[in-house]
């Protein structure tokens, strides 16, 4: 209806003028039920409560909260552990980085946070290996973009909560295409950073028995991952028992490790506190847009557009590419999950596409 269109265009409008996505959101779909006679504002008010009281939703607090307290705990291991794996490969340091945006994938789960530490760590020492600032900041960039595929991604938790599939597949898919994905990067740095001279940390073996007792001391954040997903693809625990495990496995690792005290936990539970408050707002007010599509059969219209003019499903993943690609040079992950994944699921699964495998695409 021209409820709907006026509704998703005022919200797109407003992301695209940088309002905050649980504002836009809200003000889109307040005017909607404003408009429309036919429907009780009060659903609103019913939708946000519901939507942040969802037990999938649950998870995601623990994982923020185990992510920044790992950002606060043995950080150093894990860096030393990457640049010895990498210290003899061309790029130096920037290869470093790449792997420890992968092993931080299952600390941090978001791929700002990754960037905002490892720019402040190495990016300096980057640039005083001779590396360009540009270089280092494009490295920084790209593979910080590792970091959600890898357990537990928020964008994957996200897409669950809006879309209803498998966290615990998207999980398991989410560490192999972030291995692959990390595997790539390493291969194309190498190329570019032979053509300019960056050249290797080292060019001799490391001592016996070195990367051993690194890999001794990394090893229990390392296997942080595997942990979570074994725990829910054997049945163990379910996604939110998973993140509960995680909270109280950083902070005993923390303890471990000497480098979480009171201090630091009262840090790092404010900072997780603020981001958790934003993903809760967020989800709420988009389970009121859900809503709204849902009840206004927006998916089906949209499928049946999209098969009446593609009618390969190749072609149509190819599309949807095309189209996130540009998406996301304008709106931000979380707003566009929130608002395409209800859209572009259930035209997804009309294809006959695996749901996991469209969830890992558009993650």
């Amino acid at each position: 209806s021209n409820y709907v269109a006026i509704a998703t265009l005022i919200t797109l409008v407003l992301i695209f003028f940088k309002v905050p996505v649980f504002a836009s959101v809200f003000l889109g779909s307040v005017i909607y039920f404003s408009l429309n006679p036919n429907v009780d504002i009060v659903i609103a008010a019913q939708r946000i409560t519901s939507g942040m009281e969802s037990v999938s939703i649950l998870a995601c607090p623990f994982f923020i909260f185990a992510g920044v307290l790992f950002n606060y705990c043995g950080v150093t291991e894990r860096l030393e552990f990457c640049s010895l794996v990498t210290g003899r490969i061309y790029g130096g340091l920037a290869q470093t980085n790449i792997l420890l945006s992968t092993v931080m994938g299952g600390m941090s789960g978001s791929s700002v946070a990754d960037a905002a530490m490892e720019a402040k760590i190495l990016v300096p020492a980057m640039n005083k290996s001779g590396m360009s600032n540009g270089f280092s900041s494009v490295i920084t960039a790209f593979s910080s973009l590792i970091t959600p595929l890898i357990p537990p991604g928020i964008g994957m938790i996200l897409y669950d909560t809006m879309a209803g599939v498998s966290i615990g597949k998207l999980f398991t898919w989410g560490l192999i295409l972030g291995i692959c994905t990390c595997a790539s990067m390493m291969w194309f740095t190498k190329i570019i950073s032979k053509k300019r001279g960056y050249v290797p940390l080292r060019n001799t073996k490391l001592a016996p028995g070195r990367l051993k007792a690194s890999i001794k001391r990394s090893f229990p954040s390392l296997a942080l991952p595997v942990i979570i997903i074994g725990s829910i693809r054997v049945g163990i625990a379910t996604p939110s028992e998973a993140g509960a495990i995680a909270v109280a496995y950083a902070i005993v690792l923390g303890v471990a490790y000497r480098e979480l005290n009171w201090k630091k936990f009262c840090q790092a539970t404010r900072e997780a506190g603020v981001t958790i408050g934003m993903v809760l707002i967020i989800v709420g007010t988009s389970s009121m847009y859900s809503w709204i599509l849902t009840k206004e059969q927006v998916p089906q219209a949209i499928s049946a557009i999209m098969l009446s003019i593609i009618s390969n499903k190749y072609l149509f993943l190819l599309v949807i590419n095309l189209m996130l690609l540009v998406v996301g040079m304008f709106m931000e992950g979380c707003a566009a999950t929130i608002i395409l994944a209800p859209l572009l699921a259930p035209i997804a699964a009309s294809y006959g596409i695996d749901a996991i495998h469209f969830g890992m695409v558009f993650t």
